[in-house]
């Protein structure tokens, strides 16, 4: 099975900047695509950002580019998202996934194969 573990998300005050990490003990994430989506309560799940295996490429949803960077720590096996200026918005989880299959970068949840429990976010003052 499969086990993805997100953490770093929290309160932060807008402006503000918060570090997500997503790990896992059961493969080696750099021969995987990442992708990381976020969902507010009654919202559908939205694509932040994507990187193929070996950090072949990079992808952004519109409203973070410039402000998110996703990047891989193959020493510690990990995938961050480093994300700046954050925005007020509704609390949301944060969630990583992996997908197996393609070479291209997706920004959409159906292509993925597995994903973490999430962590929260909450951009208030």
């Amino acid at each position: 099975q499969v086990q993805l573990v997100e953490s770093g998300g929290g309160l932060v005050q807008p402006g503000g900047s918060l570090r997500l990490s997503c790990e896992t003990a059961i493969f080696t994430m750099k021969y995987a695509n990442i992708g990381w989506f976020r969902q507010a309560p009654g919202k559908e799940r939205e694509a932040i950002s994507c990187i193929t295996r070996n950090a072949g490429s990079t992808d952004y949803a519109d409203s973070v580019k410039d402000r998110f960077t996703i990047a891989g720590d193959n020493a510690k096996n990990a995938v961050y998202l480093q994300m700046n200026s954050l925005k007020p918005d509704a609390p949301a989880v944060y969630y990583c996934a992996v997908r197996w299959d393609g070479a291209a970068c997706s920004m959409s949840a159906s292509d993925y194969n597995a994903w973490g429990r999430g962590t929260q976010v909450t951009v208030s003052t």
